[in-house]
């Protein structure tokens, strides 16, 4: 009973200090590191070698929340191997990958068994223990980091060859890491205890790959079934974790009682098992986006638990002595994937500008490589901790120094598309509208009558018979959408850019204008619902004609004023954004701004987040202040922001 007090102790602390570590975590993320590197620094303080919260006792007794999280991390590397996008880069995805498997597995064994006689936990073993850690630590040293590649591509909207290389090789790596893993701990398990390199072990290896490829099966279709059932989210989640957690209890279950039974252990790899599941139902199901959705639920309160045990568990007096082997593995692996990669490269034919700086997408390293760190310091408890005490800090020191080297590597082949800078404001408001129509030729209309310079580009040299030479409004014939055009319409100069063509040629326009111009606002007219992802992604101000008469109606009904200022009926007055550029206005309370006594500020849009102000509420240069007021009045207060 005592003992059970105590466990319950035990997780109640850590739930805490996990919550601390979130805190860390984010605060690292604003220092421009990682969010693992945050939780683990957070578990290291909170350990048995400093403040003693996480004594080493409890370590021992959250072992299962170690299993939930493997579990998870296991899943999530099977959901990456999707099939149906690696298929355009299939030849240089396998060719890079049998490149950095061979070099990178190859340096990292060979530096073990070299280094040897300066690694303490390793000096007074036999050769065949010096091989089993080496060939351990060389399968380790392949692991990838996924979910930093996919983080950086996303904010750098990158996209070519290069990257669907980096995305594919990253996912595939982790799928091969996890077999070899598996295929090495039954090859360490026998160096280790003296068991023969005969037949039998050959077969007994090939049969517990054959066992666990089918449990991963079975377990696929279990998933699929939890999937299918219309219950909560919340439910299926408790549930797939439940199932994760019970694969390794089946694991070990199973290497107990064969120990007991049989001559020989039977050792099914509980990671493979999930990742196979996985595999099955991203691949071979209806469920997939489903599970993703679930997986990235679940996924930052496992991983915030998982580092921050995972820092507790570090050995930081072992740690002490073999810092410097830390440092030459990372060395080590650095080289194996450069020569890897390079290779691998040049076997697929691929340009010589991406072989050169190939390897820098490729030194991230996270969950899988912690995972089976923390794998080996279970199962080989003789030198488990020290071991993985020296892995988790390349790890760590991969993690760190990755990310800039990616974003460097996909700036240099050109396969970046993130927003341009904004122009500077030369006084003068103009917009520039796609698209000869009605609505467009009103909008233009309404637009200069409130001072802006309004432009039409249309490849249409009519609309319903309106000649664009007999137009009051400036209408401008185009052939194409280019760059080139862009530029000969003054579209840099432009503070608005309106688009009213379709969904694709009106994303042509967005994506030009947001990587060259970066035109703060861009309106598109939706054609298709199922297209508002891809425009949301550059920061569109979309409306969407089949709910915008609906929406139009109810502000109507429930805030009828409102709704006559911004439909315009209201001709006594007006409704404006204007940015705050005067400098002598940066850090001024609105209530020392002594504005027209007939204007009111609602709000104001500071870096995309909006503030109900008050007269408290300070400006800062760049600010949108939305201002409501007579025309006259509002005149005065654009001169008062804009000086």
């Amino acid at each position: 009973m005592e003992n059970n007090f105590n466990i319950l102790i035990f997780i109640a602390g850590f739930a805490l200090i996990a919550l601390a570590s979130k805190e860390i975590g984010n605060f690292f993320k604003k220092m421009y590191l990682p969010l693992i590197s945050g939780f683990l620094f957070a578990g290291i303080i909170a350990g048995p070698f400093i403040l003693g919260l996480i004594p080493a006792e409890a370590i021992e007794h959250l072992r299962f929340v170690d299993e939930i999280s493997l579990a998870i991390i296991a899943f999530a590397a099977g959901s990456e191997l999707y099939l149906r996008d690696l298929r355009s880069r299939f030849k240089s995805i396998a060719w890079g990958t049998i490149g950095q498997l061979i070099f990178t597995f190859s340096f990292g064994s060979l530096a073990i068994i070299i280094l040897a006689d300066f690694i303490p936990f390793i000096q007074a073993m036999p050769r065949a223990g010096r091989i089993a850690v080496a060939i351990l630590a060389g399968a380790i040293l392949i692991a990838r980091s996924p979910s930093s590649a996919i983080a950086i591509v996303n904010e750098l909207r990158a996209k070519g060859p290069f990257t669907q290389t980096v995305l594919g090789l990253t996912m595939i790596m982790d799928v091969v890491v996890i077999t070899l893993f598996a295929i090495n701990s039954s090859i360490a398990d026998a160096l280790l205890t003296s068991l023969g390199f005969d037949l039998t072990f050959l077969v007994l290896l090939m049969a517990e790959l054959l066992m666990s490829l089918v449990f991963g099966f079975v377990l696929g279709r279990i998933l699929q079934f939890i999937l299918a059932r219309r219950v909560n989210n919340s439910i299926k989640m408790g549930l797939i974790l439940l199932i994760g957690y019970g694969i390794f209890v089946l694991s070990a279950i199973i290497r107990v009682v064969s120990h007991a039974q049989l001559s020989y252990e039977v050792f099914l790899e509980p990671l493979l098992i999930c990742m196979v599941g996985s595999f099955v139902v991203t691949n071979y199901s209806n469920f997939r986006d489903e599970f993703l959705n679930i997986l990235h639920r679940i996924g930052p309160p496992i991983y915030i638990a998982f580092f921050t045990l995972t820092g507790a568990s570090l050995a930081l007096d072992i740690l002490a002595e073999t810092w410097p082997i830390a440092l030459t593995l990372f060395g080590v692996r650095l080289a194996g994937i450069f020569v890897g990669s390079f290779s691998g490269g040049m076997l697929a034919g691929d340009p010589m500008n991406h072989n050169r700086v190939g390897w820098m997408a490729y030194i991230t390293q996270a969950g899988v490589g912690l995972g089976l760190a923390k794998e080996v310091a279970v199962e080989f408890p003789e030198f488990g901790t020290a071991f993985a005490t020296v892995i988790i800090s390349v790890i760590v020191l991969s993690q760190i120094i990755g990310p800039p080297f990616i974003k460097w590597a996909i700036n240099y082949v050109g396969e970046a598309h993130t927003r341009a800078d904004l122009h500077e404001f030369d006084g003068v408001r103009d917009a520039i509208i796609f698209g000869l129509e009605g609505g467009a030729l009103a909008l233009a209309r309404q637009l200069q009558a409130h001072g802006w310079q309004v432009k039409i580009a249309s490849t249409s040299t009519s609309h319903n018979g309106l000649r664009i030479e007999t137009s009051d409004v400036d209408i401008l014939p185009i052939t194409d959408l280019t760059l080139e055009t862009l530029h000969q319409l003054n579209a840099e100069q432009a503070e608005a850019i309106i688009t009213m063509l379709s969904d694709d040629e009106n994303y042509r326009i967005c994506e030009l204008v947001y990587e060259h111009f970066g035109t703060e606002t861009l309106v598109v007219r939706l054609n298709n619902r199922a297209n508002f992802d891809r425009f949301h992604e550059l920061g569109a101000l979309i409306v969407d004609p089949a709910t915008a008469i609906v929406s139009l109606l109810d502000h109507l009904v429930r805030s009828p004023s409102a709704a006559s200022l911004l439909l315009g009926t209201d001709e006594s007055q007006d409704i404006i954004d204007i940015e705050v550029r005067d400098p002598s206005l940066h850090g001024v309370a609105v209530r020392d701004l002594h504005l027209p006594l007939d204007t009111i500020i609602l709000s104001i849009n500071r870096q995309g987040h909006t503030i109900i102000s008050h007269g408290y509420t300070r400006l800062e240069l760049g600010d949108h202040v939305t201002v409501v007021g007579s025309f006259k009045s509002l005149d005065e207060v654009i001169l008062r922001f804009e000086e």
